[in-house]
């Protein structure tokens, strides 16, 4: 799609956590027209546009949802902050990213993020269960505590409600009370640990990854060491952060404490 540029209407502003916080926007529906998986820039200033994962599926009503991250201490986050508060209408750029969910495959989905990078998945997981509800999600989100997976019940209903979906918790603290429900694992640990602790073999995955760099990089060097397929693998940090080799011919498998 050729991104383009319009105002849309801020028609909520929601406190998840003190540090996230959720924004509804709604526009023309034609315009918001977004594959899963991409994102917008929202306007800050002429000079300034700041980029974010479109957090759910496009549904053709015409409304986007943001998951964005609050550091009073930066000075853009708190211009952006104050910016939706007090606006009515915001400036967006969209879409954007080729990170977006391959309709066609039929693998099985293998999501990995870390903080606000749910609001990625979050998209793509709403979509593949629309078009294609027996196609097996293993999503595993990452967070230093447990309080900080700021919309935890959502992905635990998508396990409850749908056979095809596990929901992996990862926290470095160990999360009190412990994680249970239905297809649902708690692990404690970095996230590159736990995947090297919890899984066998990915070479029949479709691999999303939303996180920093670093992050993403320690994944993919530990998927790569069980079968990580290099043309099935997708992320964001592949097209502003790119490294060469993206994915290592032999990955670095960290077992760890994780599990």
């Amino acid at each position: 799609m050729t991104p383009r540029t319009l105002s849309c209407q801020v028609t909520a502003v929601e406190d998840l956590t003190p540090d996230v916080f959720r924004v509804r926007l709604e526009g023309r529906a034609e315009a918001m027209a977004h594959d899963p998986g991409q994102y917008l820039e929202l306007k800050l200033d002429d000079e300034t546009w700041v980029p974010f994962s479109i957090a759910n599926a496009h549904a053709d009503d015409g409304t986007l949802e943001l998951h964005i991250q609050h550091w009073p201490e930066r000075e853009n986050s708190a211009r952006l902050r104050e910016l939706i508060v007090v606006a009515h209408h915001l400036t967006v750029r969209l879409p954007g990213g080729d990170c977006i969910l391959d309709s066609t495959s039929r693998r099985p989905l293998l999501l990995v993020a870390a903080g606000t990078g749910f609001a990625q998945m979050k998209a793509i997981v709403e979509a593949s269960l629309h078009e294609a509800p027996q196609r097996p999600i293993e999503l595993w989100w990452a967070a230093r505590e447990r309080r900080d997976l700021y919309l935890e019940s959502l992905p635990n209903e998508w396990a409850e409600q749908h056979d095809s979906v596990c929901f992996h918790v990862v926290t470095e603290v160990a999360p009190e009370p412990p994680v249970t429900g239905v297809r649902v694992q708690g692990h404690q640990g970095r996230i590159d640990q736990a995947l090297a602790a919890g899984l066998d073999d990915v070479s029949g995955y479709d691999v999303y990854l939303s996180g920093s760099p670093g992050m993403v990089y320690a994944c993919v060097d530990v998927l790569a060491s069980l079968g990580l397929e290099p043309s099935r693998v997708f992320s964001d940090v592949f097209a502003y952060a790119p490294r060469q080799p993206l994915v290592p011919t032999a990955g670095v498998l960290r077992r760890g404490s994780a599990g």
